[in-house]
């Protein structure tokens, strides 16, 4: 019988998940404290973390408040860990905070397109910093989440694809950097998942368009509101679970060699092979009845 890939035990080992107010973010941190984890679990508000523990089971899970794009808040928290922790260091860092903004790029607004890098890019970057010292220190793990969009960029989402799209490259830099330390760097790459982020979307996209000059609006409302109703029935159709993404998580943290790269659903692997093996000719066609004018 062949064994199975080695992993490492995660009693006593502490992680932080940013973003576990609802969504990915919160089944990932519910599952990690399951399964032995010391888990801070960051939340915006403190009814969310109340939420959490009340859903935990256990003394594993550690409501944590972090809003990525809140320097101060961000120093914050990592002085608690640091305070709780002292000189054991810490074992992982999953970077799942984020928004999805969606909009044709001539319609969206700068405020959008900041807030959208601000939260999925920047507070990231600045949220890795503070945590470095205590990651280094346990010679511990980044896990980053971005999506098959950092891979393809579709339209009507080229703000997120953006934000993805960075959060790869600075994935595979700080990897890099940090290969002397010891500290590994993972990507996770959810695909179609139904969680409140894509429901979201929506609201998001039709504040986009009431926005926009009409002149401007009457090019793209048909093809954008068309393109958003596809979406939500992609995200129904999708088989992939927010437990499953959870797993990977945790197979990220606990493999005794991790992977660069761990992606979740069919839709992923195969935004990732066509990215490397289709011309951008080739993807632009079969893109092309997402943008086109539809009648009626």
């Amino acid at each position: 019988m062949t064994k199975g890939p080695r992993r490492i035990s995660p009693t006593g080992r502490t992680v932080v998940v940013t973003g576990a107010s609802s969504g990915l973010g919160r089944e990932a941190a519910l599952h990690l404290a399951r399964i032995g984890f010391q888990v801070f679990a960051g939340v915006r508000a403190p009814a969310d973390g109340e939420r959490l523990l009340a859903e935990s089971s256990g003394d594993r899970l550690h409501p944590l408040r972090i809003d990525v794009t809140r320097s101060e808040q961000i120093r914050q928290a990592v002085d608690e860990v640091t305070g709780r922790l002292g000189d054991t260091g810490l074992w992982g860092l999953v970077n799942n905070a984020g928004v999805a903004q969606p909009g044709p790029l001539e319609c969206l607004p700068t405020a959008a397109l900041r807030r959208q890098l601000e939260t999925n890019v920047i507070g990231q970057v600045e949220t890795i910093q503070g945590f470095l010292p205590l990651l280094r220190a346990g010679r511990g793990r980044i896990v980053n989440v971005t999506s098959g969009l950092g891979r393809v960029a579709l339209p009507y989402l080229g703000a997120y694809a953006a934000a993805q799209f960075a959060k790869e490259a600075i994935s595979d830099s700080l990897r890099r950097e940090l290969r002397p330390s010891g500290v590994t760097v993972s990507v996770v790459q959810p695909g179609a998942i139904r969680t409140p982020i894509w429901e979201k979307l929506d609201q998001a996209g039709e504040e986009v368009i009431d926005g926009a000059p009409e002149s401007t609006v009457a090019l793209y409302r048909g093809p954008f509101q068309a393109f958003l109703r596809d979406n939500a029935r992609q995200v129904l159709r999708s088989r992939t679970t927010p437990a499953r993404y959870a797993r990977t998580v945790a197979r990220a943290l606990t493999a005794s060699r991790p992977k660069t790269r761990y992606p979740v659903g069919p839709d992923v692997r195969f935004a990732s092979l066509a990215a490397r093996l289709l011309p951008d000719t080739l993807i632009d066609r079969n893109l092309a009845a997402r943008v086109r004018p539809r009648e009626g």
